[in-house]
């Protein structure tokens, strides 16, 4: 299992963000789906709710990628 390597500002911080990245990925994933933005658009609708999961589950764990790749990150 990975070990944590942020704090509690940073699992909420990350949890927020990626809350908000799956809500718009999903928006965007119905939108698509209604016909109301390109076809195109699907793709952006994916990696945004690709993106927010990964890090949904980065708060939930406490563990940060680009941390453990050695990136200094603010939060």
């Amino acid at each position: 299992m990975v070990t944590c390597n942020i704090d509690q500002r940073g699992k909420k911080v990350r949890l927020v963000i990626g809350a908000m990245l799956e809500a718009t990925g999903l928006g965007l994933g119905v939108l698509w789906y209604l016909g109301m933005v390109p076809p195109e658009t699907v793709w952006l609708s994916a990696g945004l709710w690709s993106v927010g999961m990964f890090m949904v589950l980065e708060g939930i764990f406490g563990w940060c990628a680009l941390r453990a790749m050695g990136v200094k990150t603010p939060i």
